[in-house]
């Protein structure tokens, strides 16, 4: 009972984490999606030793196809993905990494085929079709014992392209307690195939390391800042800001406005960026670059931005460059300029963009404008 109760906190523990990566703007970043993917996968893995373990499975039968599956083909490539994305290697954008989900795809078969052949007549089941399926099995297994390793030694190698070494640091370690879970799970695979050893002991003991492992990234992902750039806003986020409703068995994550306020640290610097640098000139800017200058995630400038101006980003930068043109056009240096040029000069990409983000700040055009000024 209190094994059981510990599993159901673990697995609660990481749908909230998962929930909480994907929604808060502070861990919005491609690589941390596929780590709170991979979270909600460890997660299922654990249910489904729930559901055995108080034999779910005898009285609701269908829950025999999600077990059946093997969602350990799924949890690596998630970290994997995380790795690659964290350590933003080109890799990360090749379409052949669709390739890795195969195994898994190919489990998702198994099992509906599996399901089928459980409630078929068995006297309907040819000798031929018997041996079909097992084949079928074999070959699963095999994945098992070879794209799991695989992947894992895969993953590895990229680690080494992180330029942080901190990152490095905490990526390696993940990927340490990870290969120690996905190997012990292999080898309890083994030990119940070769040796009809009860494995339901060990998968329990594996499963204590499994919610280990999701309360370790929890508290060093989350609380050591190693999932999110920007370590002030982690601590708003945590301390001031982040409330966790759990009311009729739904659950919110809550972000306090207050916390985005013109006196915000990265706001400051966003505004003395385009103020004194003038980085709104540059054509390609956007909120990527942004991020990348203020050490923080992109969907953290967003929600920033939104809150603190109402506007959104493109919109915040456009006013900058429509500022610059309106000075350009008074000041006698740019006289014989052509205006179109000027919205150029100022960091618009087109005539179009230009004459649009200029009316929407002024009211009229650009030619409008300058005549207005003789």
């Amino acid at each position: 009972m209190i094994y059981t109760t510990l599993l159901n906190i673990a697995i609660f523990q990481g749908i909230i984490l998962g929930i909480i990566i994907l929604k808060s703007p502070l861990f919005k970043s491609i690589a941390n999606k596929y780590l709170a993917y991979a979270i909600f996968t460890l997660s299922i893995l654990l249910l489904n030793l729930v559901f055995e373990i108080s034999e779910a499975f005898n009285t609701i039968s269908f829950l025999r196809f999600f077990d059946h599956i093997e969602w350990a083909f799924l949890f690596p490539v998630f970290i994997f993905l995380f790795v690659v994305n964290q350590a933003n290697h080109p890799v990360k954008n090749s379409k052949k990494l669709l390739w890795f989900f195969v195994p898994f795809s190919y489990s998702v078969i198994i099992s509906i085929l599996n399901t089928s052949y459980t409630v078929t007549d068995m006297y309907n089941i040819t000798d031929l079709g018997i041996k079909l399926f097992e084949i079928l099995n074999y070959i699963e297994l095999f994945l098992v014992l070879t794209f799991i390793p695989a992947i894992l030694i895969y993953t590895y190698s990229f680690i080494k392209f992180s330029k942080d070494e901190e990152e490095k640091q905490w990526l390696t370690l993940l990927c340490i307690i990870v290969s120690i879970l996905l190997f012990s799970w292999v080898i309890a695979i083994l030990l119940a195939i070769f040796l009809h050893y009860d494995i339901l002991y060990v998968m329990k003991i594996i499963a204590l390391f499994a919610a280990f492992l999701i309360h370790w990234t929890a508290y060093i992902g989350v609380y050591k800042y190693k999932l999110a750039k920007d370590k002030g806003g982690i601590n708003i986020l945590l301390n001031n800001s982040l409330l966790i409703l759990n009311n009729d068995m739904s659950t919110e994550v809550i972000i306090k406005k207050e916390s985005f306020t013109p006196d915000n640290q990265y706001f400051k610097k966003l505004e003395e960026l385009c103020e004194n640098q003038e980085i709104y000139k540059d054509s390609t800017l956007n909120r990527e670059k942004i991020a990348e200058r203020l050490g923080i995630s992109t969907g953290y400038v967003s929600q920033l931005v939104n809150t603190v101006t109402g506007e959104n980003f493109a919109n915040y930068i456009n006013q900058y460059r429509v500022e610059a043109v309106k000075k350009m056009i008074v000041d006698p240096e740019y006289e014989n300029y052509n205006i179109l040029a000027l919205g150029l000069e100022s960091g618009f990409t087109s005539k179009t963009t230009f004459y649009k983000a200029f009316k929407k700040v002024t009211g009229m055009t650009p030619n409008n404008y300058r005549n207005s000024q003789k």
